[in-house]
């Protein structure tokens, strides 16, 4: 492959993203985009504005103020990601997770306190909510956009929670989630009630885990008497040393293994208030977990293949921080950060959807350290007024930059 045949490429899978867009897109705009998605995959070091005009064929200012502007990320990301796992009847869900940025400075917007996983510890900074599609077939995430977390002052001054900002984020494009699918699957955070039946209310299903000590009980099988005072919602409480086996049905699955072994049935959830597809996992060491979902006619299997794909989102949230500069943007304000964010999983979607259309065995690593030397041949080109296209030319780029990209 010749080196610039990279260029084309990433152009040619962003201008793919680029249909049917609701934002107005005029080709300068269209542009910049493309400019700054792969800038993003082509600077080596920080990528922030300074970067950016350093690396760029545009001026510093010119990127800020491209930040500035409103762009469908949602719709960008959905296009690649019809490309990449080619919508149909494979097994989609809507995975949700957040993600701390670190961020210092006292005049950021909805800068605050925030949990950090990596840490295990509240810390000052921002978080973002990303919301990615799963496909559970192949076993992959593609972020479809992320939004800022409100701080708890801005919580409290809208008089919410947590729990109902997230399940804000997710309204604000229900519409558009639900034509991929109704399935929406997080961690053990967001197994409560209230997100649960924040979900329902905008026709999703949840796919989650409960605690290992939920309180659960077996559906009540006995027919309705007639008599007077309301049926009964539950048959016994589950004891998970001691199941009762005339009312679970093993589950067989190629990801089970190792001794370890799961049931399904449906039973009542006391802290949801309603039936679940509940799925009882044991390591085959003594242990287990609780896999569930809230539509109850969704199989066991597919419960427990789609929240062990959940983990696919966190994958995303690693080559942002590693490769696209998700915590390096030196913006400060809601709609410059936004952008910022977005980008860098826009830009991590166009390489991953790249590689899969032109077949190219290679690691998002070594494409970021190829697009370095692109980039760089391409300004050594300009600059001096060499077409690199003739035959006498293009022998000596593959030369001086045809070698193989750098491993991660």
């Amino acid at each position: 492959m010749l080196i610039f045949e990279l260029l084309n490429q990433f152009e040619a899978t962003c201008r793919a993203g680029f249909f049917c867009l609701t934002t107005k897109l005029s080709k300068t705009f269209g542009n910049n985009i493309i400019e700054i998605l792969f800038l993003i995959m082509a600077i080596p070091e920080r990528i922030n504005f300074l970067q950016f005009g350093r690396y760029g064929r545009r001026t510093e200012s010119i990127y800020r103020r491209t930040f500035d502007r409103d762009f469908d990320w949602l719709g960008f990301n959905m296009n690649l990601a019809a490309n990449r796992f080619q919508y149909g009847m494979k097994r989609l869900a809507i995975a949700v997770d957040a993600s701390y940025i670190r961020k210092a400075g006292k005049k950021t917007d909805h800068v605050g306190r925030f949990w950090s996983g990596c840490a295990s510890a509240v810390k000052h900074g921002l978080e973002i909510l990303g919301v990615g599609l799963v496909d559970v077939d192949i076993c992959d995430c593609m972020t479809l956009y992320v939004k800022q977390t409100l701080n708890a002052k801005e919580l409290r001054a809208k008089s919410i929670n947590l729990m109902q900002w997230y399940l804000h984020v997710l309204k604000e494009h229900a519409t558009e989630l639900l034509k991929l699918t109704n399935i929406v699957v997080a961690d053990a955070g967001f197994s409560g009630k209230p997100f649960a039946d924040g979900l329902k209310a905008m026709g999703f299903e949840l796919v989650s885990r409960f605690r290992s000590d939920a309180v659960l009980f077996y559906q009540c099988s006995t027919p309705r008497t007639g008599k007077r005072g309301r049926p009964r919602k539950h048959d016994g409480q589950i004891d998970f040393d001691n199941l009762d086996q005339r009312r679970v049905e093993r589950v067989w699955s190629d990801k089970i293994s190792g001794g370890a072994y799961a049931y399904q049935l449906v039973a009542y959830s006391k802290s949801l208030g309603q039936l679940v597809r509940l799925v009882i996992y044991y390591d085959g060491q003594g242990g287990h977990k609780l896999f569930f979902s809230t539509d109850t006619a969704m199989s066991g299997k597919d419960v427990y293949e789609t929240y062990t794909t959940r983990f696919q989102i966190e994958f995303c949230f690693r080559d942002g921080h590693q490769f696209a500069g998700l915590m390096e943007c030196q913006a400060r304000s809601t709609k410059k950060l936004d952008f910022a964010f977005n980008a860098s999983f826009a830009s991590i979607n166009v390489v991953k959807t790249m590689l899969k259309e032109h077949k190219i065995d290679m690691t998002i690593g070594q494409v970021k350290s190829l697009m370095f030397k692109v980039n760089f041949a391409r300004r050594i080109f300009e600059r001096c007024g060499i077409d690199p296209k003739t035959a006498l030319n293009a022998k000596l780029v593959k030369e001086l930059f045809g070698f193989e990209a750098e491993a991660a």
